[in-house]
């Protein structure tokens, strides 16, 4: 059976650290899409290609086209697309605002979803894993687009593993509370980063779902803090 994984937001902080833990994994074809190509990629298996705008339904169309598959073939894909704003409460959120987190956390996802789908009735069967967030699950203040924006992710997860059913598409997210990125560390810098998630332990997280995607799907995983074992 031929195994394919496709990343959307491969270079970003979090993409590169999922991207080479799952690189270490036995796949057969990588496609790695970004807004820019990492040249110190040498692997054979690995595809990478340029997106522009995801909140444009042609463009997500576009970089789906160049995945391959067939009746013999597994896919898999995740996601790290998605933005954040925060600060303000409900009454001082600009609709500018809350817009950007709809098309970046919601409307982006929903186009790969449903194109990652029709690729995957044309398959053996397959999975997808987005990211979501702690507050999307568990309301906090001064975050109301963000939080909002990825609580309707986690609708969308929850309807498309449902219907996900009749075409072998398992679907799940992971909801981290705070990831382990330089950005991360300088925005919280006396923090405690040891509590933090990593990105390839992230993507070890991921590969599993994967590896059992036949019977675990429409999970929203939290990700609250880690602790060292």
């Amino acid at each position: 059976m031929d195994k394919k994984l496709i990343i959307f937001g491969a270079n970003g902080a979090l993409g590169k650290g999922v991207t080479k833990s799952l690189l270490s994994k036995e796949y057969d074809e990588f496609y790695l899409f970004d807004f820019k190509i990492d040249e110190t990629l040498s692997d054979a298996r690995v595809k990478q290609f340029i997106v522009k705008d995801l909140s444009i339904e042609k463009n997500v169309m576009a970089s789906m086209f160049d995945v391959k598959t067939n009746e013999k073939t597994k896919l898999f894909l995740y996601s790290t697309i998605g933005g954040y704003y925060g600060g303000t409460s409900v009454w001082e959120t600009e609709e500018i605002d809350f817009d950007r987190m709809i098309n970046m956390n919601l409307k982006t996802n929903y186009f790969i979803a449903k194109h990652f789908s029709l690729l995957v009735k044309k398959s053996y069967g397959g999975s997808i894993c987005f990211t979501s967030a702690f507050t999307g699950k568990h309301p906090e203040e001064l975050k109301f687009a963000y939080g909002s924006s990825k609580a309707a992710l986690n609708y969308l997860v929850k309807t498309l593993s449902s219907e996900g059913n009749s075409i072998n598409l398992s679907v799940n997210a992971i909801a981290p509370f705070i990831i382990d990125t330089p950005a991360n560390r300088e925005w919280m810098k006396n923090a405690n980063y040891s509590s933090w998630m990593k990105p390839e332990e992230i993507g070890d997280l991921i590969h599993s779902l994967f590896q059992n995607y036949n019977f675990v799907s429409g999970n929203i995983i939290e990700l609250k803090k880690r602790f060292n074992s």
